[in-house]
C-alpha cells in the first residue's frame, strides 16, 4: 500500500486537490476503478484517473472532470501502477468504482 497526495482538479467530484488516498499495488484494475497511472510520454509524472478499458499498451483512462483533466484523450494508453481504494483525509472512506 502507498499513501498518495492528490494534486489538481481532474478527479472532481470523486477526489479533490489535497485529498490523501491509499493506493493498492499488485491489484488487477477493472473498468470503473480509480487508478494510479504513469504515461509513456511523461514517465516522471504519476496521475490518478478512472480506468475505462484495457487497450493495446495499457489502459484507457479519463479524469472525472472532463474540463480539467489531461488523460488518455491527449496522452494515449497509460500503465496502471495500482488501484485507489480509500481516501484517508480529509473525508475518510472508500473510493467507489463506477460502472
Amino acid at each position: 500500500m502507498r499513501r498518495l497526495l492528490v494534486r489538481g482538479p481532474s478527479m472532481a467530484p470523486a477526489l479533490a486537490d489535497g485529498d490523501v488516498v491509499l493506493v493498492r499495488r499488485g491489484v488487477r484494475p477493472r473498468a470503473g476503478d480509480v487508478v494510479l497511472v504513469r504515461w509513456a510520454a511523461r514517465p516522471g509524472q504519476l496521475s490518478v484517473k478512472r480506468a475505462v478499458r484495457p487497450v493495446a499498451g495499457g489502459w484507457w483512462v479519463l479524469g472525472d472532470n472532463t474540463f480539467g483533466s489531461t488523460d488518455s484523450a491527449a496522452l494515449g494508453a497509460a500503465e496502471v501502477l495500482g488501484v485507489v481504494r480509500w481516501r484517508l483525509w480529509p473525508r475518510p472512506g472508500r473510493v467507489r468504482r463506477r460502472g
